[in-house]
């Protein structure tokens, strides 16, 4: 059973304010304002740990339409602190949907809004940028509730992934035989990247984010996988350590997804910045420059690498057509690669599928 809608603020930190309607959740939320620009996929967005201590607007203006479903989720719980919709379906229409979103949301304690004009917030934060916002269902006082969001501290120089990361190692195994064995760091992992890894014909050891060189070579892996997650790459100082120390002593093929791909390029030397508003959503173009296509990626991040900072030994792949990021990397003469985007889609296109299935033949390719 749901609550009734009831009135919520949204602040910004340049003084903005919002009002809408409290669907779901109570109380106040502070987090970085930011835009999701998908269709679909709302489920997997906000059960996604790269979104740890965001809120999210959904540029969609409907959200909700087909319910919510167990299996679609993409972490044990959502990590979304608010979910900012134009409007949020009552009656979802999917023979799939265990239940609705407003009853998920309200099941997990995340703050849902809706009644807000989100393309008009979605162009205001494109303007100036991702800000420290709050969402609260109790304050009435706007200027009030923007002094608060310019208080609080925010996200930039924080430690996210040790807050999303798995407590203990865990194996999947594929079906049949192994083609090889992959030990992948979790600095908050979606479900769907295991998924596709195992997919490929890999066993998957899956280990918490501060594990040591030492400690992932004694699991005597055919490859190393670092994996998507949230926030700043910068504070994950035991994370760069360990790729630097695994680069320098362990002649294995690695890979990196989101926050791994900019954890490999802080090993190797490159410099990082934020973005201004991040690339958040389903249909991000980038261009790879060794078959000279366009690719259409799903991504979730909002820190990139500086292109000019790179080393020499590594070769940009991709770049996204947008804003020039660097979308991707390998080296030159090692099977060490890494990509910005999301190859496991969930939600978004699958053009960039192939890269699982690249690495597991890089570990056979490495290992015969």
């Amino acid at each position: 059973m749901t609550t009734q809608p009831r009135p919520a603020l949204i602040a910004l930190a340049d003084g903005t304010v919002f009002r809408g309607q409290c669907v779901a959740g109570d109380g106040e939320v502070f987090g970085e304002m930011v835009f999701n620009t998908s269709m679909t996929g709302y489920q997997e967005i906000l059960t996604d740990p790269s979104y740890a201590g965001q809120l999210v607007t959904m540029t969609y203006p409907h959200i909700g339409n087909y319910g919510v479903t167990p299996d679609d989720d993409e972490s044990s719980q959502p990590h979304v602190r608010a979910l900012i919709m134009k409007q949020c379906c009552r009656r979802p229409s999917n023979q799939r949907a265990a239940m609705g979103l407003i009853e998920y949301l309200e099941q997990h304690g995340v703050v849902g809004i809706e009644g807000i004009d989100t393309r008009q917030l979605t162009r205001h934060v494109r303007t100036e940028g991702a800000m420290n916002s709050v969402v609260s269902t109790t304050e009435s006082d706007a200027d009030a509730l923007v002094e608060r969001a310019r208080a609080w501290e925010g996200l930039e120089g924080r430690d996210l992934a040790q807050e999303v990361t798995c407590d203990e190692t865990y194996v999947v195994e594929p079906e049949g035989e192994a083609r090889a064995h992959v030990v992948a760091f979790d600095f908050g992992m979606k479900r769907n990247i295991v998924r596709k890894i195992v997919e490929a014909g890999c066993r998957v050891t899956v280990v918490p984010a501060t594990t040591t060189a030492a400690e992932a070579i004694a699991l005597q892996p055919d490859g190393i996988f670092l994996s998507n997650g949230p926030g700043d790459p910068r504070p994950l100082h035991y994370a760069i350590d360990t790729a630097k120390e695994l680069i320098a002593t362990a002649d294995l093929p690695m890979f990196g997804i989101c926050l791994g791909h900019e954890i490999l390029g802080l090993a190797f030397g490159a410099e990082i910045y934020k973005l201004k508003f991040g690339h958040w959503g389903a249909n991000q173009p980038i261009k790879e420059h060794a078959s000279d296509r366009i690719l259409i990626t799903s991504e979730n991040h909002g820190w990139g690498i500086k292109g000019d900072s790179l080393p020499p030994m590594l070769e940009i792949t991709r770049n996204n057509l947008n804003d020039g990021c660097v979308e991707g990397f390998q080296h030159r003469e090692r099977p060490i690669f890494s990509i910005q985007c999301h190859p496991e889609a969930s939600p978004g296109p699958h053009d960039s599928d192939h890269l699982f299935s690249y690495f597991a033949e890089l570990m056979q390719r490495h290992t015969a």
